[in-house]
């Protein structure tokens, strides 16, 4: 955000808008207001003008449309004039997910140069964008963070810049300069399949924390280690109706701005360059209209974040998200072209994208001055990150495997990433020397360790050697303690629980990713019933005689009462990423002791699923314990767990 923005922002917020009922305007193009304009490069602008001016409608449109890459080739991005291409989870050189960082870097390279060999009198740099969430995490060999729920626990601003900083180092080094991340919903129903991207609850804590990220990602725009970040999901992902992913999320407009925007503020206070757009919908719960599909709300796009905001960077679509907009496909969509979105995510169907949209031109459905606005703003981002004057590859990090490593770092997060709920008769720390059993099929997975959006896009079909780095708990309890003192079972059937000090129980969600994740009302959301194997192993080896340590991995806080009475110790883990010593450093030894507080309320029951009068709170956010303030935990109230939750 530009500083003179800074005061009128705060003031609008604080003074509310007016419910505006979206209706179907008639197309107008979308200027930079001019209290923006004034912090723009006027040399910059020109230039910009220039070369738009000179571009054929099909080279405008070209550039506003982003293919997924395993659906378009480099002489495509020449023949069509592709601006931007991106790469879905799953999406590696020649489909194998061990591609090595020299070849990730030839392949955007070979995109690159493509999109240099147009006839275009100035030839346009290409952008590729990437969902590098917890480091670069399509990327075999990457070191992978923990996921944004468990960092919201660290409470943090700091770390939250550095893993940025060494995000940005990981992507550049892949030959790619722009990541689809920050996450900045505001979590707000357990259910929803997403929870794990949501920092907090807090609005406060995610605008802190949306600030320090786009910082570590962008850094100067233009150093051999930045990156453009994309702050999203515009607006109000997060608190859709029971957590459905994609659903309608029912508030004021005052609330939508303040609270689900909170995390957009400290983004544009970063100066974050682009913003991606929701598949969610709202329903203005003070005029009692639905607003429709945020991917054609023309007054939230168009009117507030590039006006009332004065956002000059551009706006993405997300994946496909254009044809859930009434009366649009994933290949045409005028209202959203209108609404103000500058650069259409369309996968598989991009040809017919660019010829309907070029035909909506052509027949009047869209004015080309709004195309103009979206290749303007497109233009002025590529040009603020230095692609017209050094190409990607020409950073010194191009190609450099090392560049993937920051392991030290994502060590130091994942200790501060996690919160001890309970630790009665000091069952922890783990002392050196010692016989521990170690159970549960989460203890050797490193694909529930590190949750979705891991080298797949849900974070299935891994083993874990397509990590090709990081270390499970289990490993890394074997080094701490001794290889000879640790002795492993997934299920702990069978065992003399008697025969050692300690007993961990490493449990956990399978991985998922977006809406596969959602817990579907009226379904309760209790850890035990949705994972009964964890149950079971817990149950093997607890009330034996020996303290249990339960290890929590996690996508979102569960009801857990029944796990947390039969463990003398109980840590919510949530998905702390490739580096598993991170955790043995507070379970073992005591030198490092648990700093992590609860970023979300934990629930007392099954049907809890947020902070809502009528929800039952067993741990409050900003609840965790520690090796210097222990505290007795009683035994948890065990309510009955319905077949089904009452609306």
């Amino acid at each position: 955000m530009r500083p003179a923005l800074k005061l009128s922002l705060s003031l609008l917020l604080l003074a509310g808008c007016a419910p505006t009922a979206i209706t179907a305007p008639a197309p107008v193009a979308i200027a930079v207001p001019a209290e923006a304009s004034g912090g723009l490069d006027q040399a910059m602008e020109r230039r910009i003008a220039g070369i738009v001016a000179g571009m054929t409608l099909e080279q405008k449109v070209g550039q506003i449309t982003q293919p997924d890459v395993r659906f378009i080739t480099p002489d495509e991005v020449r023949q069509y004039y592709i601006g931007t291409v991106l790469n879905g989870g799953g999406a590696w050189p020649d489909m194998d997910k061990h591609a090595t960082v020299a070849e990730w870097a030839a392949w955007s390279d070979a995109f690159a140069d493509a999109a240099l060999a147009t006839d275009m009198p100035v030839k346009i740099p290409l952008l590729w964008g990437v969902d590098a969430v917890h480091g670069h995490n399509n990327v075999s060999g990457a070191t992978i963070f923990p996921h944004n729920i468990g960092l919201g626990a660290a409470n943090d601003p700091d770390l939250i810049e550095r893993i940025g900083r060494a995000t940005a180092r990981q992507v550049r080094a892949t030959g790619i300069t722009w990541t689809f991340a920050p996450t900045l919903a505001i979590g707000e129903n357990r259910r929803w399949g997403r929870t794990y991207e949501s920092w907090s609850s807090d609005p406060a804590l995610v605008r802190r924390y949306g600030e320090a990220m786009v910082r570590g990602l962008q850094g100067e725009l233009t150093g051999d280690g930045d990156v453009l970040a994309s702050a999203k999901h515009y607006l109000g992902d997060g608190g859709t109706f029971n957590g459905v992913d994609q659903g309608q999320t029912r508030a004021t407009r005052e609330d939508l701005l303040t609270r689900h925007g909170a995390g957009y503020l400290g983004a544009l206070d970063a100066d974050v360059q682009t913003v991606m757009i929701s598949y969610s919908s709202w329903y203005d719960t003070a005029s009692g209209q639905d607003q429709g599909k945020m991917h054609g709300n023309r007054d939230l796009i168009a009117g507030h974040l590039k006006g009332e905001l004065g956002f000059d960077g551009l706006v993405v679509s997300d994946w496909n998200g254009i044809e859930q907009v009434p009366g649009c496909a994933k290949d045409h969509c005028p209202q959203a072209v209108n609404a103000g979105i500058d650069v259409f995510m369309v996968p598989e169907d991009w040809r017919a994208f660019i010829a309907n949209t070029v035909a909506d031109v052509r027949e009047g459905r869209v004015p080309e001055a709004r195309i103009d606005d979206a290749v303007t703003r497109i233009l002025r981002v590529k040009m603020r990150s230095g692609l017209f004057d050094r190409p990607a590859a020409a950073s010194a990090l191009t190609g450099r495997a090392d560049a993937l490593n920051a392991a030290d770092l994502a060590r130091e997060a994942v200790r501060k990433a996690v919160v001890l709920l309970k630790n009665d008769n000091a069952a922890l720390p783990l002392q050196a020397g010692r016989k521990v059993l170690v159970v549960g099929a989460s203890a050797d997975s490193l694909s529930n360790q590190t949750g979705g959006w891991s080298l797949t896009w849900q974070g299935t079909e891994n083993t874990n050697a397509d990590f090709a780095t990081g270390q499970t708990l289990l490993a890394a309890l074997r080094e701490a303690l001794g290889a000879d003192n640790v002795v492993y079972s997934i299920d702990g059937a069978g065992i003399d629980v008697s025969g050692f000090d300690a007993v961990v129980a490493v449990l956990g969600e399978t991985p998922y990713a977006e809406y596969n994740g959602d817990v579907r009302f009226p379904t309760p959301v209790q850890h035990s019933l949705q994972h009964p194997g964890d149950l079971a192993a817990l149950q093997a080896v607890a009330g034996k005689g020996v303290p249990v340590v339960t290890v929590l991995y996690s996508g979102r806080p569960a009801y857990a009462n029944d796990l947390i009475n039969l463990s003398d110790a109980f840590v919510a883990a949530f998905l702390p990423g490739t580096e598993g010593a991170g955790l043995a450093d507070v379970l073992v030894g005591g030198a490092y002791d648990f700093t992590g507080r609860l970023s979300f309320a934990w629930p007392g029951s099954a049907c809890s699923t947020g902070e809502g009068a009528d929800d039952v709170v067993q741990f409050a956010r900003g609840y965790g314990l520690s090796y210097a303030h222990p505290a007795s935990v009683d035994r948890l109230p065990l309510p009955p767990t319905p077949r089904t939750c009452e609306g």
